[in-house]
């Protein structure tokens, strides 16, 4: 099925980064770039990078205007997530372009790549909660907590794979079918962005 497909992959981009564990390192995207695997080792690489300039600008001690600059990038990473995102719609949408959608077909929630979004970042969570269960300086008490919290992670991983399979299966089958929305965010767009028209002037 399609999420035990892509969800190594995801595993693959978190380990590759943490060989450097740097938010500057580049990407080197080990598959071609005609391919869904490409887009989805990126689309994690992306998140990646993004939950660790989260951890840094959340630094009691970090500076100003090292923390406004941080937060520039996170905003531009944002933009780039969402993006990649569409592309991985239209992965499916022309996937499933020739599917024969039935009279009672009924629309999902979110997209299937909506949908991998959080199977992306559930891959992180996963990673770096297991980092805290088995490290070895920390306490028992908060290895085992974490632990705990591991194993949830990983019922969700489950029941999130399944779901994301069944909506695909779905939609294959025409029970379901795609109906996509650009997301039209406002705040890096200086024609929707009040202080950014303002200052236009």
């Amino acid at each position: 099925m399609f999420s035990q497909f892509a969800f190594p992959i995801f595993e693959q981009s978190i380990i590759d980064y943490h060989k450097f564990d740097d938010v500057n390192q580049p990407i080197n995207n080990p598959y071609p770039k005609d391919q869904i695997e490409h887009l989805l080792y990126a689309k994690n690489w992306v998140d990646t990078v993004q939950w660790h300039y989260e951890d840094i600008i959340r630094d009691p001690n970090i500076d100003p205007v090292e923390a406004l600059v941080l937060k520039r990038k996170i905003d531009a990473s944002n933009q780039v997530r969402t993006d990649m995102v569409e592309y991985i719609d239209s992965y499916f949408l022309q996937k499933y372009a020739s599917v024969n959608v039935k009279p009672s077909a009924k629309i999902n929630s979110e997209s299937p790549a909506w949908a991998f979004d959080r199977l992306s970042i559930l891959a992180l969570k996963i990673y770096h909660m297991n980092e805290e269960a088995t490290r070895e300086e920390a306490s028992v008490d908060h290895r085992t907590k974490c632990q705990e919290k591991l194993n949830v992670l990983l019922e969700q991983k489950k029941d999130l794979t399944t779901a994301i399979d069944d909506l695909l299966t779905d939609i294959e089958s025409g029970d379901k079918y795609m109906k996509v929305y650009k997301q039209m965010k406002m705040y890096n767009d200086d024609e929707l962005n009040p202080v950014l028209y303002q200052n236009k002037k």
